[in-house]
């Protein structure tokens, strides 16, 4: 089973097309859509989580591509850090995902990587900069 975040970027000739349907439908392809900006008749970006086996993945990424989706390996995550937090919890009440959250009954903030849609929104409401967003190296 494959299971990879991607940054989708359709062209305007192709946003307002049932894409993630054909995918379920067409491909067997899960897609966990985790932010998305699409906009008719203009540029859209999508960025997903998708999961299928192998085969049906690859089929789904040579369809996207086919019509003229770009496709770029997510390259940026949320890394907390934690020796440099205060524990203010002011990253909790703004992260859309729960990816960081106050630890009762401690008071303790915690992250979860995996919840992490990369929306930046941590980075600016975290006072002590224990928040960073880093670029991976791809897959």
């Amino acid at each position: 089973m494959v299971r990879r975040k991607l940054v989708l970027r359709f062209p305007a000739s192709a946003v307002e097309n049932p894409f993630v349907y054909t995918l379920a439908k067409e491909y067997n392809v899960v897609a966990n859509i985790l932010k998305a900006n699409i906009n008719p008749r203009k540029e859209g970006r999508l960025v997903v989580e998708l999961y299928a086996e192998e085969k049906d993945y690859e089929a789904a990424i040579d369809f996207l591509q086919s019509r003229g989706v770009t496709i770029l390996p997510l390259a940026q995550q949320i890394v907390w850090v934690e020796e440099n937090c205060t524990q203010c919890g002011a990253c909790t009440g703004i992260c859309p995902t729960g990816a960081l959250w106050i630890k009762r009954p401690e008071m303790t903030v915690s992250f979860d990587g995996e919840k992490c849609i990369v929306c930046e929104h941590c980075l600016k409401a975290c006072p002590a900069r224990a928040v960073e967003a880093r670029y991976l190296s791809g897959e």
